[in-house]
Formats: C-alpha cells, structure tokens, sequence
C-alpha cells in the first residue's frame, strides 16, 4: 500500500494497517464492491478508497487461495 511495512503478517510483508484491515475483512466476512473496475493502483490514498482491490492486493499467495475457496 505504500506504507512502512513492520514485518510479516498472514505470510506476506505488511504494514501495521493492512495487517489490521486484512483480519477484520477475513473474521467479518466482508464483501467489498470496487468502483473503479477491479484494477485500482494500490498506495496509501487508494488503501482508503478501495477495499476490495486493497484486501486484493494483500499480497499473500495463500490469503488468495483460502479466499478463493471461501475461507
């Protein structure tokens, strides 16, 4: 997201605010729209704007997977 990332987190590289959005997305089941077509550039302006391209951009291959099957 363009933030200072403080370690890993769900096995990828975070920042303490994706870390954070990414356990509140997955414990609450969260469905996010995205606005802007799916594709959004993910930096810290965008992070705010688009939930669904942010938990996307998660970057953490197994995240994806377990998503994917709905996890």
């Amino acid at each position: 997201c363009g933030d200072r990332a403080s370690g890993y987190h769900y096995n990828a590289l975070t920042c303490e605010g994706c870390k954070g959005f990414f356990r509140r997305s997955i414990t609450k089941n969260a469905v996010y729209q995205c606005k802007y077509g799916n594709n959004c550039d993910m930096d810290m302006y965008m992070r705010c704007k688009c939930k669904k391209c942010r938990l996307k951009y998660h970057g953490c291959k197994r995240s994806i997977k377990c998503l994917a099957v709905g996890m």
